[in-house]
């Protein structure tokens, strides 16, 4: 079954368990502008939260999401979902104001058009380090970005999960590149002592390049550089089911590996802000870890090309005008 088949058929399982009001709230036309809404920050997003829901639908709900994504992408989702109890739990015990809206119900799940084998449609979980969102036309994935998530706290201080993180790979295979560049190209990657407080490319419709730094090329890298720093791409990919990270690599390669950048900025010892980002001619990784002490992770993959299925719905479009259908 392909990614395509099973979101379709898990999109519309969980649709079946709503009843008319719930169904309304979820559901939106697919050209509208809400479909490229997006934010990583907590509040309150459009669609049916999870609060709102019995619990078959929150399992159906759920189920969206394992199809939506590959079973580590998934569960990474999930995990960061779950993170909301044990960051309420510390900001309660600093006296943090706004510790109360720390919940894993406040999740939102919307659908964009009609879920089917013919025409355009869209899914989407967003909340709290979370945006997640498939764009579909004929029973294909023709959009898997922008893709976010984050980490608040990357690493638990305390308490009974205390050690444990929700995302490792983001910065494990990044610090593995960086520590494996030789002299000369770590001269080149590194291109601040400090890191940014955010990532730069914004929460927009678009991706804002302008203050994206570039770095080292692939090209300029020795072997061993460039499969780490392949490997670190394909990582983020993988949130993806196996097919559509497949073929997302395919464009990566198809467009050329070359000219793809990795840049750093900040410091290179764990638990001090550091920050990434990877550009290529399709595609951008920006990852930053800054807040909080550096114990609070952003990181986002977004395909400059086909973002909400941007590109191909509109090749799509265009060549059925064009033929008169």
């Amino acid at each position: 079954m392909t990614a395509a088949e099973a979101l379709t058929g898990a999109v519309r399982a969980w649709l079946a368990t709503l009843d008319d009001v719930q169904r309304v709230r979820a559901s939106f036309p697919f050209d509208t502008d809400e479909r490229f809404v997006w934010a990583a920050m907590p509040g309150e997003r459009e669609g049916l939260a999870i609060a709102d829901m019995g619990a078959d639908q929150r399992a159906a709900a759920m189920a969206t999401l394992g199809a939506a994504m590959s079973e580590r992408g998934a569960q990474e989702a999930a995990a960061v979902i779950a993170l909301e109890d044990v960051l309420g739990a510390l900001e309660r015990a600093r006296s943090r104001a706004g510790w109360i809206r720390r919940d894993p119900e406040r999740y939102w799940f919307a659908v964009f058009g009609e879920p089917g084998a013919q025409g355009a449609w869209a899914w989407r979980v967003g909340g709290h380090h979370v945006a997640i969102q498939v764009t579909l036309d004929d029973g294909a994935v023709v959009g898997s970005t922008p893709s976010f998530l984050g980490s608040n706290p990357a690493v638990v201080p305390e308490g009974p999960t205390t050690g444990s993180r929700t995302l490792t790979g983001e910065e494990i295979l990044a610090r593995d590149l960086l520590t494996n560049l030789s002299p000369e190209a770590r001269a080149i990657a590194v291109v601040d002592p400090i890191a940014p407080p955010e990532i730069h490319s914004g929460f927009g419709a678009r991706a804002d390049l302008r203050s994206v730094p570039s770095g080292i090329r692939h090209e300029d890298m020795t072997a061993p550089e460039r499969e780490r720093l392949e490997s670190l791409v394909r990582h983020y990919l993988g949130r993806a089911p196996d097919d559509v990270a497949a073929a997302e690599w395919g464009r990566i390669i198809d467009a050329g590996l070359a000219p793809i950048t990795f840049a750093w900025a900040g410091s290179d010892e764990p638990g001090r802000g550091h920050y990434y980002a990877i550009r290529g001619p399709e595609f951008l990784i920006e990852y930053d870890n800054t807040q909080n002490d550096a114990n609070h992770i952003h990181a986002v993959w977004r395909n400059l090309e086909r973002d909400w299925g941007a590109d191909a719905l509109a090749a799509h479009y265009g060549s059925h005008h064009a033929s008169g259908s």
